[in-house]
């Protein structure tokens, strides 16, 4: 009970009490004057609640997780009685969210501002609220709470790891002969012109050939020499591991404002593999090549090659949002769609030991002519209970580049350290590993 409440009790206990027993004036004022501060304290209260605005924005709404989401807050009394203090409280479902704060002494029709900073440990989507605001009187007898709805919501993409080298595409090599062929993409290769049809962009329009025949005519382009690169991310339920503690702990120190937060991906290889698959797009549309993605969840992911600057962030929106929820194996997937591969594309596939189907999936691959690159995560690596037999499963295509990936490994210094004596073989050679876990 507050001093305040206590000060009310007390004042119309012993009005009652002297009006039963004595009858004084002084006993009847005591009682006035208690109830006189309850209807003071409850009209303040209403009034206050009825007359704080809060608002709320971010400076960013789409970040990468390790970026700093900054929020703006302004807190207005618009109403004709001073505020003697104000609770915010963000319940917003962000992890380690801040914006919480207790503002004392808000006049009328003054505001108070103030920024609150984020550091973004887990990729998704999340709403920026909702905000809770809470006021009271100055006696602290009563308190009126809204809960103000979300304006706002944020993307965060995955993080992303400086990659510096990886084997490079054997397919159609910078410097190789064009392919005669038509593409519905814009490339540096101009095959000639061809009459307007219904539905051409107006960006491929030659517009002094179009003067000089009287008639709109459009640019036809043939395929670039170097080949796609498609990446494809296992997102079968059952292939993917975790550590029983997937909670993330952060020190406090790890999130001062001031420097660079410390934070690292969780022991999963779902988060392991979107790192690698995002990382790895960016690494190749850096390096001019038309990039491809396709995964499969309850429904498919396929986000087409292309050369545009904004297929980076397609591709980074769409793994935001990827979980292992698929019900079609690595095998399937790539059966599916293998025909939408132009020959000579390389496909990374990025999965885990625990894959079976992982050699039928790279020998489809190469019997279509196309170039498999394997990223390997090690399930074993990463909390997960191990028996034997899970991935004794051999590949004896030792052309076939194997990059192995385990837990706590430097993702840009794993991918750039690929030695061409790798094998499949060797990769899914079973080992007797303690487990530290129990079934």
């Amino acid at each position: 009970m507050t001093a305040g409440r206590r000060l009310v009790l007390l004042l119309i206990t012993a009005g009652l009490v002297g009006i039963f027993f004595g009858g004084s004036v002084m006993a009847s004022r005591l009682l006035y004057l208690g109830i006189a501060l309850l209807g003071a304290a409850w009209l303040w209260t209403k009034a206050l609640g009825r007359s704080i605005v809060l608002s709320r924005k971010a400076r960013e709404l789409r970040l990468r997780v390790g970026d700093l989401l900054v929020e703006h807050y302004k807190v207005i009394n618009g109403g004709s009685v001073p505020a003697p203090w104000v609770e915010i409280e963000n319940q917003s479902d962000l992890r380690f969210h801040s914006g919480s704060r207790l503002l004392t002494t808000l006049q009328p029709h003054q505001q108070q501002t103030y920024l609150a900073r984020s550091w973004l440990t887990q990729r998704g989507g999340f709403s920026l609220g909702p905000t809770k605001v809470t006021v009271g009187d100055p006696f602290g007898l009563f308190r009126s709470a809204r809960i103000l709805p979300a304006s706002q919501n944020i993307t965060v993409l995955p993080m992303l790891f400086d990659v510096h080298a990886f084997p490079s595409p054997p397919g159609l090599l910078p410097g190789g002969r064009a392919v005669r062929g038509r593409s519905q993409d814009i490339t540096p290769h101009a095959a000639g012109v061809r009459e307007y049809a219904h539905g051409d962009p107006m960006k491929r329009i030659h517009w002094p050939t179009s003067v000089r025949r009287g008639q709109l005519m459009v640019k036809e382009f043939e395929q670039d020499p170097q080949a796609e690169v498609w990446l494809v991310l296992d997102s079968e339920r059952g292939v993917h591991a975790e550590a029983p503690e997937l909670q993330e702990r952060l020190a406090p120190e790890d999130l001062t404002v001031g420097k660079k937060a410390r934070i690292r991906l969780p022991q999963s290889t779902m988060e392991y593999a979107v790192s690698i698959t995002a990382s790895l797009a960016r690494y190749f549309i850096g390096q001019r090549r038309a990039v491809g993605l396709l995964t499969v969840e309850e429904t498919y992911a396929i986000i087409p090659a292309e050369y545009s600057s904004r297929q980076e962030a397609k591709i980074l929106q769409t793994l935001a949002f990827v979980a292992p929820r698929g019900a079609m194996t690595l095998a399937g997937v790539v059966s599916a769609q293998l025909t939408q591969f132009p020959r000579g594309t390389s496909v990374v596939l990025i999965t885990t030991t625990k894959a079976q189907d992982l050699p039928r999936a790279v020998g489809a691959l190469q019997r279509r002519g196309l170039h498999p690159i394997v990223v390997l995560l090690q399930a074993e690596t990463f909390g997960q209970v191990w028996r034997r037999g899970d991935g004794a499963v051999s590949l004896r295509d030792e052309s076939v580049p194997v990059l192995r990936v385990s837990y706590g490994e430097d993702l840009g210094a794993v991918l750039a350290s690929y030695s061409p004596g790798a094998a499949l073989r060797d990769a899914y050679e079973w080992r007797s590993i303690p487990s530290l876990y129990s079934t």
